[in-house]
């Protein structure tokens, strides 16, 4: 990927600053901010992707997570976008090509560590799509196991109950 530490700095800048943005201003920053990578380049897509999303225009913002994930977006960023793309799909009313997407992720071995911090945001968004299929008892599980890893008591014992539900 072709992405400096002065580009990264920028976007992480723009992105903290989004609420002090209009909509389509904070687009159009995104999109100069991408316009400055070669055009297919995976994370200039990826941050199309999210600027759309978190918008309000996840129609938008489907084909480009897709995109950036097919030119090879990897990594952390990787991880971000499936499981963005993933909610995307549940919003879009397509709740089990979310479940099928984030359930393909799971477990899924990584070179990079990083990866592994977002476990528990994938876990949290494949409860909410498996509400949405109608799976509302194993997404309770779900969201309860990765509750329990976080908590300073009964981690043992909410961990047992989630695997039973």
């Amino acid at each position: 990927m072709s992405t400096t530490e002065d580009w990264e700095n920028r976007v992480t800048a723009l992105w903290a600053a989004l609420d002090s943005h209009e909509e389509a201003d904070f687009r159009a920053r995104i999109e100069a901010l991408a316009d400055e990578l070669p055009k297919d380049d995976p994370v200039g897509l990826f941050e199309r992707a999210c600027a759309n999303d978190s918008t309000g225009l996840p129609d938008k913002a489907e084909p480009l997570y897709r995109a950036a994930l097919k030119s090879g977006l990897s990594g952390y960023r990787r991880r971000r976008a499936l499981i963005q793309l993933a909610s995307t799909l549940r919003n879009l009313g397509r709740a089990e090509e979310s479940v099928e997407l984030l359930t393909a992720e799971r477990g899924r071995p990584d070179a990079d560590e990083s990866v592994a911090t977002l476990d528990d945001a994938l876990d949290a968004f494949l409860a909410l799509a498996l509400v949405d299929t109608g799976r509302e008892k194993e997404a309770a599980g779900l969201a309860l196991a990765a509750l329990a890893k976080h908590l300073p008591r009964y981690n043992r014992s909410l961990g047992y109950y989630a695997t039973h539900l």
